[in-house]
């Protein structure tokens, strides 16, 4: 999909689709105006009668309208104006995604500079984050199915209709936008891929392609490199599994004049990376302490952590973002077998700690431990785990928000302000002292498991346990990686939140004065 800005008036836009979202309980805007002029009150008409729903996200598709260049004109509703914001936003904007991508139009046109903003919201901020909406709605996964030669719909190419010029700001946003789809969408393909393609060898062939692609740095540590450092935690889970486990490290310098192909004007070039660290069980059946068969199948979303890493370096490519970040993603299979381990092992972690495997099943913990131990020689200036760890999380929380953990309450509130700006929302759980009393273990430094209460943040607070020199949060996206039922399929989240996370970063960065720290 492509995306241009045109200054063009929208009833003399010749486009497939003409886009104009509107208020039900207000006048229409200008342009709005303009083309119901051109089209002798039609607009108007329509709406007063009613034939527009009034929620958010409602459409009206109108064919051949006398006077407007456009073949079609669609009519999105923005709900009423006294309960507008975010949420509606959004969710018209959403309407208009799913619109495009099912059009028969090759091309579309929105109306945006007068589309109404949620309070407190700027054209930047709207042009991002509905080049993203839009981009991510035209997703399909292209599933291994007989090619029944049907007809590919959806408009490829999108104008917002702007009516002065726009500036560079405005410029980077729609690129911007477009870029977080593009990382999206990899996270859905490599999630949606059955197990038996997405393996810790695909993770690890995926990020190398992509550090070839677009020149930043990627190692893979084998099984005898994991042994050699010690990562005991992370080989007992791949014990049971015939895959090799891989452990996968992607450099992205792009804080650094003259790496990854373009020199950044940033007199501030940190040389504390911001660590991003992926969950990459690219099968989960529990191991020994085997799961239900029941939806067993969607233990292949397991590694939606990883992907969402492998994602995001996509995406920060895309964008020539002025920091540096390190990918770690710690990737293997959890597999019942002979050699596979077992409830009451006890296994040494990187740390030294010794950990005593209570159930098999919390495994996703044990391969974390180790990578955030690695995360150390990096000096960070932050660490960010991304898991579905726990489905703890899911009870507690559902599938809206993601679950945050952090034992650094600015970092928290970072990320929680980006959950916000990007609809990628968190919300944050205690990581008080007293759950460590949960993972005490008569037999080693700490169990792997708290019991039935708190499961999720007794995860969390053995991670806390591996995470202690350096600002560490942990996300937890058990619920909201994927769906389930009908619509079953990643959803590609939390990679909006890291993206908008990042862009504040080198914002932030690009702001400060020469000599200030990083």
């Amino acid at each position: 999909m492509k995306f241009t800005i045109k200054t063009t008036s929208p009833e003399k836009s010749e486009t497939g689709i003409l886009v104009i979202c509107v208020f039900t309980d207000t006048p229409l805007p200008p342009g709005a105006q303009a083309v119901n002029k051109a089209s002798h009150g039609k607009l108007s008409g329509f709406l007063s009668s009613g034939d527009l729903d009034g929620k958010a996200g409602a459409t009206l598709l109108l064919y051949g309208l006398a006077g407007v260049a456009a073949e079609r004109v669609l009519l999105v509703s923005l709900g009423k104006s006294d309960s507008f914001g975010d949420k509606a936003w959004r969710d018209a904007l959403a309407a208009v995604g799913k619109a495009l991508a099912d059009t028969p139009a090759e091309d579309g046109a929105l109306m945006f500079e007068e589309i109404a903003l949620p309070p407190g919201r700027d054209l930047t901020w709207a042009l991002r984050q509905a080049s993203r909406i839009v981009a991510d709605c035209a997703y399909k996964f292209d599933a291994p199915r007989i090619k029944n030669g049907s007809t590919k719909r959806g408009a490829h190419k999108i104008a917002f209709l702007l009516s002065s010029e726009p500036n560079q700001p405005q410029k980077e946003a729609i690129s911007h936008g477009q870029a977080i789809a593009e990382g999206m969408a990899l996270v859905k393909t490599l999630a949606n891929l059955g197990a038996n393609v997405c393996t810790p060898a695909k993770l690890a062939e995926t990020a190398l392609a992509l550090g070839k692609q677009f020149k930043f740095d990627v190692n893979v540590l084998e099984r005898g490199d994991m042994e050699k450092l010690g990562m005991g935690a992370l080989l007992s889970v791949a014990r049971g599994s015939h895959q090799e486990p891989k452990f996968i490290v992607m450099h992205y310098r792009g804080g650094s004049p003259g790496k990854n192909g373009k020199a950044h004007k940033n007199k501030n070039s940190g040389s504390h990376p911001i660590v991003l660290v992926g969950k990459g069980i690219t099968f989960d059946s529990g191991g020994i302490s085997l799961k239900p068969g029941a939806e067993m199948d969607e233990m292949k979303f397991d590694m939606c952590g990883a992907a969402s890493v492998i994602g995001a370096f996509k995406t920060i490519a895309l964008m020539e973002l002025p920091v540096d970040v390190v990918g770690l993603v710690p990737a293997t299979e959890n597999m019942p077998s002979g050699n596979a381990s077992r409830p009451g092992d006890v296994v040494h972690s990187m740390s030294g700690q010794s950990i005593e495997i209570l159930n098999t099943d919390a495994e996703g913990r044990l391969i974390l431990c180790d990578a955030l131990t690695y995360a150390e020689r990096f000096s960070p200036d932050c660490v960010i785990d991304i898991a579905t760890l726990t489905g703890a999380c899911v009870v507690a929380l559902g599938r809206i928000p993601s679950g945050l953990l952090s034992t650094d309450d600015a970092l928290a509130i970072e990320l929680t302000q980006s959950g916000l700006d990007s609809g990628d929302r968190v919300w944050r759980l205690p990581l008080w002292e007293e759950y460590l009393e949960q993972i005490r273990s008569n037999f080693a430094d700490m169990a792997n498991v708290g019991g039935r209460f708190g499961g999720a943040i007794t995860g969390a607070v053995f991670l806390s346990r591996f995470a202690g020199g350096y600002k560490w949060a942990h996300l937890d996206i058990a619920g909201t990686a994927w769906l389930s039922g009908e619509a079953k399929g990643a959803t590609g989240r939390p990679l909006p939140l890291l993206s908008e996370f990042l862009i504040g970063r080198a914002k932030a960065r690009n702001t400060e004065p020469s000599g200030s720290p990083s």
